[in-house]
């Protein structure tokens, strides 16, 4: 039988007894506290650097570079290892330094500057071309020549459990009429991941695409909601804005990306070749199971709608990152890059219900005898993400969020 590997897995955490938000490493079903075993990152790159277990976001850890996270990692392993006495044999300290995770309430693992939504899956994109211009022009001629993206809102990424509320906007009822003001009527969830920025650049100094992976960090489930009926209307010509800003979810343990090396798989194949400044040599794609589930408003009935895998993505995160420093743009410590939604190439692997329900005109039937087009009130979505190995698997936990109706508004 697999067992569930979650190091390194890490976050940020409270708990009633001790409300101060902390950095923690899940081991099973336990929360390892960073900052009470600090002192014991005592290796030669982390020497002198053991105050960033102690602060309250992980920003400050992220700041530093590879070697440092490598050596955290392997002094982890070493710590949490049966032959190791340190913790073993340290019952005051363990007392100290695990709290079970059902005890803690999880935050937002870094403080996020800036966030950066792609559209790097080529199922996702050419299904949506499909379905509002055609078959020969799904594809917009600049989208194999590089990753398209849009800043999105940092303010309003929030943490897994975090409900969202159906938003407002103006949106056209039919073509050639005035716009109407209203409740969203096509409210959809994006199945994405994404990484957050380590380390930093200067201004004016791109990322080389070749070296982008200094700068990932790790990797969280991300739920982009997205207000179909509002971004129709709004999207030209600048791109998505209030149909995306309502609200995205991530999961809160970041899976760091030296833990998924066993997992790279080969990247997907790109034709036309890419410029120099978007080209690496090496294989950085992920071979990532990934799984979207809908559970009506008080039912014990749960549909998985959607099975994907991280590997679809057309451009990397690499790649990705190099697109959006190549101007010069100075990325941050914390800052989070969307993959876009990912969709595989098999009408169960679509990754929103834009795509399952192909725009309303194939619903979905979920196990209560109900159907979908788009999201309804109290429907709670659910996105798991596993890597299964020879013997083991790394999960990502879940980014779960319930869907609450409209706000009152008065004006």
């Amino acid at each position: 039988m697999k067992h569930t590997v979650y190091l390194l897995k890490i976050g940020r955490k409270s708990t009633c007894r001790k409300p101060n938000r902390k950095i923690g490493v899940a081991i099973g079903e336990y929360i390892l506290s960073l900052g009470e075993i600090a002192h014991l990152f005592d290796g030669p790159h982390l020497k002198g650097k053991s105050h960033v277990f102690q602060k309250p976001t992980l920003n400050s850890f992220m700041a530093l570079g590879t070697a440092e996270w490598k050596e955290a990692r392997e002094r982890l392993q070493n710590l949490l290892s049966e032959d190791e006495p340190i913790l073993r044999d340290d019952a005051e300290l363990r007392q100290r330094a695990f709290i079970l995770q059902s005890d803690a309430t999880m935050h937002l693992p870094a403080q996020i500057g800036d966030y950066t939504d792609f559209y790097s899956s080529i199922h996702h994109a050419t299904n949506v071309g499909m379905m509002f211009r055609d078959k020969n022009n799904a594809l917009m001629p600049n989208w194999k020549y590089l990753p398209v993206g849009y800043h999105g809102r940092a303010s309003s990424v929030v943490i897994s459990g975090t409900p969202i509320h159906r938003p407002y906007g103006q949106t056209l009822l039919f073509d050639g009429t005035p716009p109407v003001f209203g409740t969203c009527k096509l409210m959809d969830f994006e199945l994405e991941m994404a990484f957050f920025v380590g380390g930093s650049n200067k201004l004016g100094e791109p990322i080389k695409a070749q070296n982008a992976q200094k700068h990932i960090f790790g990797f969280v489930i991300m739920n982009d909601w997205s207000a179909r009926d509002i971004q129709k209307w709004e999207y030209v010509p600048l791109g998505p804005f209030t149909a995306k800003n309502l609200g995205t979810t991530i999961s809160p343990w970041i899976v760091t990306t030296l833990a998924l090396e066993p997992f790279i798989c080969q990247n997907y194949p790109q034709d036309p070749e890419p410029f120099p400044y978007l080209t690496h040599s090496d294989n950085f794609n992920f071979d990532i199971n990934l799984q979207v589930d809908i559970t009506p408003k008080n039912s014990m009935a749960t549909t998985t709608v959607c099975r994907s895998n991280f590997k679809y993505l057309y451009w990397t995160v690499k790649q990705q990152l190099a697109q959006h420093t190549i101007t010069g743009c100075n990325v941050n410590p914390g800052d989070l890059m969307g993959s876009g939604t990912i969709s595989g190439d098999m009408s169960d692997s679509f990754g929103s219900l834009l795509e399952l329900s192909w725009k309303g005109t194939k619903p979905i039937t979920l196990q209560d005898g109900t159907q979908r087009k788009f999201l309804q009130d109290g429907d709670t979505v659910t996105m798991r993400a596993v890597c299964e190995g020879d013997g083991y698997n790394i999960g990502f936990g879940s980014c779960v969020g319930q869907l609450l109706p409209a706000k009152a508004l008065t004006f």
